[in-house]
């Protein structure tokens, strides 16, 4: 297997052998780590790589399959100390030239691995949006608590929501007393 050519960004399709994998390895620079925090409105983004390989997949599909390593540092959503994340995830994509893109803004997909075929695969925008996907959607430093919240009270909820329905249902019905 030859080496993954470091930091390729888009890989023509048409230059991809189909009989062998095309290896590949991103390792954004500082400043574009840095680009890449502020798009994700992250504070910090000190590692990134994303590693793996390009297969021809049945006749005219491509697979992706590859490894996402990150440090991120994010917020606390309770006391706003930095967080450090390590992320490792898989990260799995097949392009298809038989899916079109979605016109619509907001369409369910059946499959979130399945991406449109076009000319290039932009491994950059994968590597983003495994990243994205792969962040915590509420960082917490270890010792951050709540408090004194109702998420954490433990008592059993008493209220009744539906006490008084029956005085202003009472208060409507007509001049017999039904309607």
């Amino acid at each position: 297997m030859p080496a993954p050519t470091p930091n390729t960004q888009r890989l023509r399709v048409a230059h991809l052998n189909p009989r062998a994998a095309t290896p590949f390895l991103l390792t954004p620079d500082e400043s574009t780590r840095k680009a890449i925090a502020e798009e994700l409105q992250i504070s910090d983004l000190p590692k990134l790589s994303f590693q793996g390989e390009i297969r021809a997949r049945g006749g005219d599909a491509w697979a992706l399959t590859g490894q996402l390593r990150a440090r991120v540092v994010q917020p606390c959503v309770i006391t706003l100390k930095p967080v450090r994340t390590g992320i490792d995830e898989p990260v799995e994509r097949v392009f298809s030239p038989h899916l079109r893109p979605p016109e619509e803004e907001e369409v369910e997909m059946p499959d979130e691995t399945l991406e449109p075929l076009g000319q290039f695969i932009d491994l950059s925008a994968v590597m983003i949006e495994a990243l994205a996907l792969a962040l915590p959607q509420y960082p917490r430093a270890k010792d951050a608590a709540l408090g004194d919240s109702a998420i954490e009270d433990d008592t059993p909820d008493t209220k009744k929501p539906f006490a008084g329905l029956d005085k202003l249902l009472g208060g409507l019905s007509g001049p017999g007393g039904e309607d």
